[in-house]
């Protein structure tokens, strides 16, 4: 599932501090070198490393490697530091207090990780920031968005395959009369079944709202809500179905047409690297007729293309 690569013959995280403090000295950085160690390591040994370099130079690793690196490499490097619930709870922190508020991207996090995974993401977020998850929440987001990201925020989902066939029809039918049947929008209905339902068990009403009123949930979601909303309502519903067919729709996104969404494809590949992008690969290239590696490769340069593909694994 995940596409990270991770030598068979490991150096001990000593020694791995020691070949990076060697990369930094002297003229200019060795990129190539940092690439080859950091991008090839798991969460467990990248945390060993910065022990590591701590306890032999009396400096943070991370502020060195700001000092030494620069632009859409520093940021992808940096965000690769982190083990995945503390990089969740970064990302969503940032978009929920930085100097741009960017919803967006916390309800992105939010709606496409598991019950489990959000638990364990909040806790550290309290950890790291002094604040709990859902006062940031409260703080930035509005209406029936900011109802629903906290209602799946608290929410502790079934995490199983197993779903109960007539709750999943009551749930389609009131969905149906909870939008396209009436005038208007009874969001709450949607709130609730979204945020309090299993992944298997929505995607079970997806296909049975499709077979009962020969339209796809989400293009009812679509011409019932907008902005924020729609997006954390329709995040929750392809990530319920297929989330690697839902980062691959992502990634494209960030790629095409002129210029590239740096942001968003560093965040999707440096998340995803050690989850499920194998999958996501594999997504891709379905759709697409096209590898993921080759669509990276054509967008990026230098260092942090070198660094993105290390991440992403042999070209599928």
């Amino acid at each position: 599932m995940a596409t990270l690569t991770v030598p068979s013959v490991l150096t001990s995280p000593r020694d791995d501090a020691m070949q990076l403090y060697k990369a930094f000295k002297g003229l200019g950085c060795d990129k190539a070198a940092v690439i080859n160690i950091l991008a090839h390591r798991d969460a467990t040994q990248r945390a060993l490393i910065q022990q590591e370099y701590k306890t032999m130079y009396s400096e943070e690793l991370n502020k060195r490697l700001a000092k030494e690196l620069s632009g859409n490499l520093e940021k992808a490097v940096l965000l690769w530091m982190y083990d995945p619930a503390g990089r969740d709870a970064t990302l969503v922190r940032k978009a929920l207090s930085g100097d741009v508020i960017e919803p967006i991207v916390a309800t992105e996090v939010i709606c496409s990780r598991t019950p489990s995974q959000i638990q364990y993401f909040k806790q550290l977020y309290h950890s790291m920031f002094g604040v709990y998850l859902e006062q940031d929440i409260e703080f930035q987001a509005y209406d029936d968005h900011k109802q629903l990201l906290l209602a799946y925020a608290r929410t502790m989902r079934y995490e199983g395959p197993e779903v109960d066939r007539a709750s999943v029809e009551h749930d389609a039918k009131a969905l149906y009369k909870a939008g396209e049947k009436k005038l208007g929008t009874d969001e709450k209905a949607f709130i609730r079944i979204f945020s309090e339902r299993s992944r298997a068990h929505l995607a079970a009403v997806s296909a049975a709202y499709h077979s009962m009123y020969a339209n796809s949930l989400k293009k009812a979601v679509k011409s019932e809500t907008s902005g924020p909303f729609e997006f954390a309502l329709l995040t929750i519903l392809q990530c319920a179905e297929n989330p690697a067919k839902y980062f691959a729709k992502e990634l494209h996104r960030a790629m095409k047409g002129v210029g590239t969404d740096d942001t968003t494809l560093i965040r999707i590949i440096v998340t995803r690297t050690e989850i499920d992008m194998q999958c996501i690969k594999a997504e891709y290239h379905k759709k697409h007729k096209k590898s993921l590696n080759d669509a990276v490769h054509s967008e990026t340069s230098g260092e942090y293309r070198a660094f993105l593909l290390s991440l992403l694994g042999t070209a599928h």
